[in-house]
């Protein structure tokens, strides 16, 4: 049986120049190299959001497998879910705001796909998953909403917080994997490479 020192020997090639992701790696010890590409993230028309988080990743995942042959590629795309619409990155602090106000004293879904692509000359493997986990806001008040836009690094984050960072203080509960939320559920990943792995000794 492959032993978990010995399967993760294979350093992967992330598709993403997310810090979260790479951190997440890192902390469990899988060696990995990055190779970040630009998709077009645009939302299709009555596209579920999780569909639209697998389409992204795996269209990372492909985009970046076609310079790394017979590597083990992952992709990633993570969004916020709430009333059934997407919220992605904000694209101004005002955006930001109007984020965390529909986020504030509720429940809502972060979606987190996942793809991995193995791309050989006489072979090609792909695998694509999502994760979702449940997370529920405190109330916010106006001040403390416009203090998190201000310190917490909003734009570059889907519903415009990070669980690790300013917006810990107003979680009050989380429902499913944590490092999903963080950008990456990385057992799911683990499990999926695992699968991966079998399958391409069949």
């Amino acid at each position: 049986m492959l032993s978990v020192n010995g399967f993760l020997r294979e350093a992967l090639v992330l598709a993403s120049a997310s810090p979260r992701r790479a951190e997440i790696l890192r902390a469990v010890g899988w060696p990995f190299e990055i190779s970040a590409v630009d998709v077009d993230e645009s939302l299709f028309d009555s596209e579920p959001p999780e569909a639209y988080v697998t389409r992204l990743a795996l269209a990372k995942a492909e985009t970046a497998a076609a310079r790394h042959t017979s590597r083990l590629v992952l992709g990633a795309d993570t969004t916020v879910v709430v009333d059934d619409g997407i919220l992605g990155k904000p694209g101004d602090e005002e955006e930001a705001v109007w984020m965390l106000k529909r986020l504030s004293g509720r429940w809502h879904e972060v979606l987190t796909g996942v793809a991995l692509v193995r791309r050989d000359e006489d072979r090609f493997q792909k695998l694509v998953a999502f994760e979702s986990t449940r997370v529920r806001f405190g109330p916010m008040t106006d001040e403390e909403i416009r203090w998190h836009v201000s310190v917490g690094n909003t734009l570059d984050k889907a519903g415009a917080y990070a669980v690790q960072g300013a917006a810990a203080l107003f979680i009050e509960e989380i429902q499913g994997d944590y490092w999903n939320v963080v950008g990456l559920p990385v057992q799911l990943v683990y499990k999926m490479a695992r699968e991966m792995r079998e399958e391409g000794k069949r």
